[in-house]
């Protein structure tokens, strides 16, 4: 009798994108996971994260659901670690006192250099290194690696590497070399997974980079966006991927009734920077797929991002608690969406996989992924705790409804800034 064909290897991939990015991807993953039949997103073969996608990465290879992250992150409903955006902007106190400690020297040296030929010497360049006194990031990025830690000692997880029963890897960069290292790989893999997520979120000029075996590391955007090479080069023959940021085109979403302004030069440095650091990361991300379909052929890579004229995904604010509810919801509907819109393109594809999608889920009017989260609420607090919950729901339904009223809109607005 001939042996089982064993099952293809599955991978997944997450770009970054700071807090919004990873709010992001928590809506987009849910919507999957209830879509997609077939499907496991905790028994995956290969994970991948960079960045805001590093942290949802390891607490997926960790056995944590989809909507157990969106309960932990965005709903801050956990009695294992309590989430605190607050935590992500707290100021880099102990990179500014080093800082400074060294002024007295800098300033000694810079005025020995320029007093012993002062006809000669230009005053500013003697001077020039003072620069040395700048902080190397802005907020302490301490608290996102100890938050992994503790999360990640609980029972049934781990935080190394080794000890996982899928393969995960979380990519930074080498800020000596601007190589990309993926930790989780052999040599690299006795690092804690909480300090990998750390340094591979650890944006530069935002944050301070991290110390690693005598090495420092920044963010593994740098390199590139996604790294879902790394997935494919551990065998995986259907990689699902997810980039949570795209440049926005105004013009289209005026185009649409959207009511913001056509032209991003008014929305101030701000604006300009976000559009022009989106539009950078996607059109490299874009080459790289692109190299994937001549490089590992017979492999399917599918990319979900947002649309490009999604005004609320750009300029939402990230560190509104209503804000965080408010954005995943969407990330949830919008996802629904596309993969209706995409069907004939992504069924065959995944099909090919074993995988189906489910158009009786996708189809459903009612769903949202409030209410599915409240379901699973129910089942955990059983029938004494439904009251309560229904409660509970009725002045969310009652909230949102004020806020449409007040708005004259049709979904709730959220606090908004350039993402």
């Amino acid at each position: 009798m001939a042996s089982k064909q064993p099952r293809e290897r599955v991978g997944l991939a997450l770009a970054g994108g700071g807090p919004l990015g990873a709010i992001y991807e928590i809506g987009t993953l849910v919507a999957l996971s209830e879509a997609l039949e077939g499907l496991d997103f905790n028994e995956l073969d290969v994970y991948v994260g960079v960045s805001a996608g590093a942290l949802i990465a390891a607490g997926l290879a960790n056995g944590m659901t989809p909507a157990a992250m969106c309960r932990m992150f965005i709903d801050s409903d956990s009695a294992e670690v309590p989430f605190d955006p607050a935590m992500l902007l707290r100021p880099a106190l102990g990179e500014y006192a080093a800082r400074l400690a060294r002024l007295p020297g800098l300033l000694w040296d810079s005025a020995r250099e320029y007093l012993s030929d002062p006809l000669h010497k230009d005053l500013l360049a003697s001077f020039e290194r003072l620069g040395r006194v700048l902080p190397a990031g802005v907020f302490d990025n301490r608290g996102i690696g100890e938050m992994m830690q503790r999360l990640f000692t609980h029972a049934g997880r781990s935080n190394d590497f080794r000890d996982l029963k899928h393969r995960l890897f979380l990519v930074a960069t080498d800020l000596d070399t601007g190589d990309a290292v993926a930790f989780g790989a052999p040599g690299h893999d006795h690092v804690p997974i909480s300090t990998a997520v750390q340094a591979s979120a650890a944006l530069p000029g935002l944050y301070p980079p991290v110390h690693i075996d005598g090495r420092w590391y920044v963010d593994g955007a740098l390199k590139k966006t996604m790294h879902a090479s790394v997935a494919l080069k551990e065998g995986a023959r259907l990689v699902i991927c997810v980039n949570p940021l795209v440049p926005y085109n105004a013009q289209r979403a005026a185009e649409l009734g959207h009511h913001h302004e056509r032209q991003l030069v008014n929305g101030g440095l701000p604006v300009v920077l976000a559009q022009t650091f989106r539009a950078i990361i996607h059109s490299r991300m874009q080459v790289g797929i692109t190299k994937y379909e001549h490089e590992f052929k017979g492999a399917d890579v599918l990319l979900f991002e947002p649309r490009p004229d999604d005004d609320d995904m750009f300029f939402s604010n990230m560190f509104s608690y209503a804000g965080r509810q408010w954005l995943s919801e969407h990330a949830y509907h919008r996802t629904r969406e596309e993969l209706l819109r995409r069907y004939d393109e992504l069924a065959p594809k995944l099909a090919r996989h074993g995988v189906r999608i489910r158009r009786d889920v996708l189809t459903e009017p009612d769903r949202t992924l409030k209410r599915q989260l409240g379901q699973l609420k129910r089942r955990r607090a059983g029938p004494m705790g439904h009251s309560a919950l229904s409660l509970s729901d009725a002045l969310d339904e009652l909230d949102r409804a004020l806020n449409r009223i007040k708005s004259g809109r049709q979904t709730q607005p959220s606090a908004r800034s350039p993402a």
